[in-house]
């Protein structure tokens, strides 16, 4: 099935409102933390399903297992009942979030980004919950489109990736990496958070790695 952009980022909106808006809510809650929800994915949305390896918000990981969705793997304590968006996640723990706010600010420096939390102005999910609002705050670019530019993009891929040929036995193609390093939802060279002239610059540059032999031979 081909990527549609426009068809994801409604997909992921209407799956963000379903879940986030507490069930149990007065009726009044439930349009403020419609509102609230509304207005946090127009800032720091798409709503997505997992981050590129090399995402600031999930590369706090052991380089020999990558991950994609935020975890104590990552660095995170106390998460629960959480919505990825591009830039930034919600996430609403019934307990006190204060654990999960200082794991944070722990985050080693980062020269891409600054990773920053927060508790949203009303619950979400529940009505007990203590919601936070998790985010990465670029440095270099304006994001103005929600992309992010290859001249960032690509540093940060190779960053993870380079130092893998230590201990690789197999080079992993392309097509095998694309969730990796596009993110999901994906196209076959683009996503949510890059275009297709960054996502094809990415390609190109991983085909010439991998033939190097650098990992090894090439996965069939």
């Amino acid at each position: 099935m081909a990527f549609r952009a426009d068809e994801e980022k409604q997909r992921g909106h209407e799956r963000a409102l379903d879940y986030l808006v507490p069930k149990d809510g007065s009726p009044e809650l439930r349009d403020k933390a419609r509102n609230e929800i509304l207005s946090i994915i127009e800032k720091h949305g798409p709503v997505i399903d997992s981050y590129p390896s090399w995402h600031p918000l999930v590369s706090n990981h052991n380089d020999r297992y990558p991950e994609t969705s935020p975890s104590n793997r990552c660095g995170y304590k106390g998460l629960d009942h959480t919505i990825l968006l591009a830039h930034g996640f919600i996430t609403c723990p019934y307990h006190s979030s204060d654990e999960l706010i200082e794991s944070v600010y722990n985050f080693p420096y980062n020269s891409a980004a600054t990773i920053t939390a927060k508790r949203t102005n009303i619950p979400l999910y529940h009505s007990t919950t203590e919601s936070v609002l998790v985010v990465c705050e670029w440095a270099g670019f304006s994001q103005n489109d929600g992309m992010i530019p290859k001249s960032i993009a690509i540093p940060l891929m190779l960053e993870k990736e380079i130092p893998n040929w230590r201990w690789s036995e197999v080079g992993e193609t392309w097509e095998s990496m694309r969730p990796y390093f596009l993110g999901q939802p994906y196209g076959s060279r683009s996503s949510l958070f890059v275009s297709q002239e960054t996502g094809q610059a990415m390609k190109t540059i991983w085909n010439a790695i991998i033939n190097t032999g650098m990992y090894g031979p090439i996965r069939v």
